[in-house]
């Protein structure tokens, strides 16, 4: 049922409702009513992440926040987003002609500026020069999700990188033999981590994953009886 009020920029639209309604819907046959409709709940859980607020600062015709609050717990420990992520990678990847599961990952992080209400979560990421949190991050060759976790700023890449591959080969069936990762991983310490749960870690170097602008020879272009010299772009 469409919401009786202004739509949001965050709103899912009926395309996208018709894909995930399938994954969120969690009681079973005998429940009570709902208070709230699940798109609209759902709504509101998308509003808190595409802008970023606290949970209480929620808009007034939207559910009560305390009612998306619960109901997006109940969903995520369900594993609903897991299970919705990992079969929307399987179509995308097949889409693009590869298998479903991926073979190699990519694993890194970024430093995220914490808020007042971080608190003790919060850790300082000296090389970055920032106080926030630190998402640990894997993905296939193609830039999709594979697993995803949040620890504090201070937390050395080299000391995480057992979790996310133990969390992707989870995801594939143990699918995964390569991850390529840049020089913060260096060092036996992350190598054996990843050995563990069977993964090769392969340093990339910067000289190696730089991309730009390439200056290739000069070539003269006549046009209007003048002459141009031009330089291009590289690919």
């Amino acid at each position: 049922m469409t919401p009786a009020r202004k739509p949001y920029p965050s709103d899912v639209s009926d395309e996208e409702w018709s894909l995930v309604v399938p994954y969120l819907v969690l009681m079973r046959e005998d429940a009570e009513p709902r208070h709230h409709a699940l798109r609209e709940l759902f709504n509101g859980l998308r509003y808190v992440i595409r802008y970023g607020i606290a949970w209480r600062a929620m808009p007034n015709d939207l559910p009560p926040w305390s009612a998306v609050y619960q109901q997006s717990r109940r969903w995520m420990e369900a594993g609903c987003f897991d299970a919705l992520v990992s079969d929307l990678r399987d179509v995308l990847r097949i889409a693009s002609g590869r298998r479903a599961e991926p073979t190699a990952a990519i694993l890194d992080s970024r430093t995220l500026r914490s808020t007042p209400e971080s608190g003790p979560s919060a850790g300082y990421d000296g090389a970055r020069r920032k106080k926030g949190s630190k998402l640990h991050m894997a993905v296939d060759t193609l830039g999709h999700l594979l697993a995803l976790h949040v620890t504090p700023a201070s937390r050395d890449d080299r000391a995480e990188v057992g979790r996310p591959a133990t969390a992707i080969q989870d995801a594939t069936d143990e699918n995964i033999e390569l991850a390529h990762v840049d020089q913060g991983y260096t060092g036996e310490k992350p190598a054996g981590a990843a050995r563990t749960q069977g993964i090769v870690l392969e340093v990339v170097r910067l000289s190696e994953a730089k991309r730009g602008f390439v200056l290739l020879p000069r070539r003269t272009i006549f046009r209007m009886g003048h002459t141009m010299p031009q330089a291009r772009q590289g690919s």
